[in-house]
Order: C-alpha cells, then sequence, then structure tokens
C-alpha cells in the first residue's frame, strides 16, 4: 500500500519500493504556502492561486525527490489518448500521457479527481505517466500508453509494474447516463434511489492494464480517495472547481 512521507507532501508508492533506479510519487494537497482554496501545497500553473505560491510549493514536492524543476517533463492535457516521448525535460502540448526511456527527466502528469498511472518497465528501463480522466479511460488512455511503449521501446506489459493513485472514488463519481453508457457494466452500478450511475475509474483502468498483459500482483491501487480524503488531497468535484492541483510523476535515475 502507498504511504505518505514524514512531511505528508507525496505519497509514495509501495509498488516501487525495492526498485532502486528511479523515482515516483504523487503530491498531496499537505505541506505548502497556498492559502485557501488552493491550501496549501497547490503545484497548479493555471490556477488562480498567487503563482509565487505555486512556484514555491513546487520547489518543495520536486526537493522532496531531490530534484528541481529543471528535470521536469509535463504537458498541457487535453483529456484525449496521445502519449508523447519525452527526450528532455521541459513543458508539451495536447498529450495525456508520457514515456521516455531517457535517464533523469521526471515525467508528470497533473490530478485533482482524475487517475493518475505510472508505468515502469525495468527490464526496457522505460517508465510512463498517465493522466486518465474519464474522457481518457473511456478511451484506453493506458492500454494505448502501453502499446506506444512496446512499438518505441520494445515494452512487453507483462513485465511492468503500474501504480493507480488517488482518484475520485466510485461512491463519489455520479453520472448520468451520457457519460456511463461510455462504460461496460462491471465498472459502473446505477443507484434507483438518486437515479443516477456510479463508475469506478480505477477497476476500469486496472482492468486496462490486466487485459494488457500485467499481471495483478504487479498493480498497485492506492486506496485513496480525492473526494473522502478531501483534507488531503485536491477534489475538482468536492471543491465545485475552486480548488489547487496535484502532480504525480515518475523518473529513472540510474
Amino acid at each position: 500500500m502507498d504511504h505518505t512521507t514524514s512531511k505528508n507532501l507525496k505519497i509514495v508508492p509501495a509498488i516501487f519500493k525495492n526498485q532502486r533506479n528511479i523515482k515516483a510519487g504523487q503530491s498531496t494537497r499537505l505541506g505548502g504556502i497556498s492559502p485557501h482554496p488552493y491550501a496549501s501545497l497547490n503545484l497548479g500553473l493555471h490556477t488562480d492561486d498567487d503563482i509565487s505560491n505555486v512556484r514555491e510549493n513546487r520547489r518543495r514536492f520536486f526537493a522532496s525527490f531531490g530534484l528541481t524543476e529543471l528535470a521536469v517533463a509535463c504537458s498541457h492535457q487535453v483529456h484525449g489518448t496521445a502519449a508523447r516521448i519525452v527526450r528532455q525535460p521541459g513543458r508539451y502540448e495536447g498529450f495525456d500521457a508520457l514515456v521516455t526511456t531517457e535517464p533523469y527527466i521526471f515525467l508528470t502528469v497533473t490530478v485533482a479527481d482524475c487517475t493518475p498511472i505510472l508505468l515502469y518497465d525495468p527490464v526496457q528501463r522505460a517508465v510512463g505517466a498517465v493522466h486518465a480522466g474519464w474522457k481518457g479511460t473511456k478511451g484506453e488512455i493506458v492500454r494505448k500508453t502501453l502499446q506506444k511503449m512496446r512499438a518505441e521501446f520494445g515494452t512487453q506489459a507483462a513485465d511492468c509494474l503500474a501504480y493507480i493513485g488517488p482518484c475520485i472514488d466510485e461512491c463519489s463519481f455520479e453520472v448520468d447516463a451520457d457519460v456511463a453508457d461510455h462504460f461496460p457494466s462491471a465498472f459502473k452500478r446505477w443507484d434507483e434511489e438518486k437515479k443516477k450511475f456510479f463508475v469506478d475509474l480505477k477497476k476500469a483502468n486496472k482492468d486496462q492494464l490486466v487485459r494488457a498483459g500485467l499481471p495483478n500482483a504487479q498493480i498497485e491501487v492506492s486506496p485513496y480517495s480525492t473526494v473522502l480524503e478531501n483534507e488531503q488531497f485536491f477534489s475538482h468535484r468536492k471543491e465545485n472547481g475552486q480548488t489547487g492541483r496535484m502532480l504525480c510523476g515518475i523518473g529513472l535515475f540510474p
């Protein structure tokens, strides 16, 4: 099970604990300097928070890995299914997954309810960071990212380790048929009293990983919910869009 660090700045996935050559983790909302409604470790560059607060928060988060922002790769996410091969740190546009075999690059995705997924192939020494909202999950972005890694790096899914991080939980992701109709019955339920569907994004993404070839034992699913544990994580839905953003990242550091 993933666990928070002593300063509660980040979650450290247990699935990677014996992997000496990578750095990986997801930020919480704790340990920063931003005021309400961004309290306190807001890492989102495109919120209405004071940018000086965000820069200091990002410095603290990256420093917890022994890094600076110069090592970071990120993308302006569009809730699509495209994966970008990253050869150097920097900001990209229009990608919801980043993959690389280059060392010393920390791949990150931005989340505040959507599902973050980290991938590590220890055989081909490749990593990936995936942002899977409901649209990305519907479009099977994590499966497509693994396909990209196989085509470009020779990755075999059976060799990989995966971490599905904190996101909105099934009992909080209340939707209408326009969203629910995109998901098989195994990943949704109908609540007769509320006249709403509830969709399980963690389960849907784990199923994609398993169908791609990852053994269950090589997949970690965080038990944390951004909605139910809102005191520890930002939730776009719980906070009606007035909230901060978290980062989930992974990189090769031999």
